[in-house]
């Protein structure tokens, strides 16, 4: 068996390597801090419970840091986590059908005007919802996924656009439609289909 068939490195290797190395700094971090402490009395010693009572506080408060670390992460990045995972999970699962059975932005609108005139507000407005997030997806603004809550729409369109005003009526207006007590009546889809008209002219 030839010298080259051997591994040099390995993830396992190196993830040790670096935990030594940090072990290491952190212990010669702590004999430097003990050193700048003052001298105690002779004969002057700190209970146990009361060491005790200190290392868990000081646990406990570097374990909330910690959390209150990742909960700020996660609330900033999960609209793009979310979308990515979905991405890596369903890569190459897209079939042919499912994208023909896509329905256009014009029958869309066509289709939002006809449940209009029929007094059907409500399904009228979801056409308007679907169709711009249609248009957002088409044109790149913003990806329009399943998975996607329309308060994650709302803060994606709040990193990429400049007026708010026409996406928070159609979006808020989709989410009253869903999860809300109010009946969507001929204003509130007039009020959507002008929206609409602001963002795609």
């Amino acid at each position: 068996m030839s010298t080259e068939s051997f591994e040099k490195s390995s993830w396992g290797w190196q993830l040790s390597l670096v935990q030594q190395q940090v072990s290491e700094w952190l212990e010669y971090q702590s004999s430097r801090w003990q050193r700048n402490l003052p001298q105690l009395p002779d004969g002057w010693s700190m209970s146990p419970w009361l060491q005790d009572l200190l290392t868990i506080t000081f646990w406990l408060l570097l374990g909330l840091f910690l959390a209150w670390i990742v909960w700020r992460l996660w609330q900033e990045f999960s609209p793009y986590i979310y979308p990515w995972l979905a991405a890596v999970g369903n890569s190459g699962m897209i079939t042919p059908k499912a994208a023909e059975t896509k329905i256009s932005t014009d029958d869309l609108l066509l289709r939002a005007q006809e449940l209009a005139q029929l007094g059907n507000y409500g399904e009228a407005c979801r056409c308007l919802y679907l169709a711009m997030l249609q248009q957002l997806d088409q044109g790149k603004v913003i990806l329009a996924q399943a998975s996607r809550t329309d308060g994650e729409y709302l803060q994606l369109l709040r990193s990429t656009v400049t007026t708010m005003q026409a996406y928070e009526t159609i979006i808020i207006t989709h989410e009253q439609l869903c999860f809300g007590q109010t009946k969507i009546g001929a204003e509130n889809y007039q009020q959507c289909r002008q929206a609409y008209g602001e963002i795609f002219p």
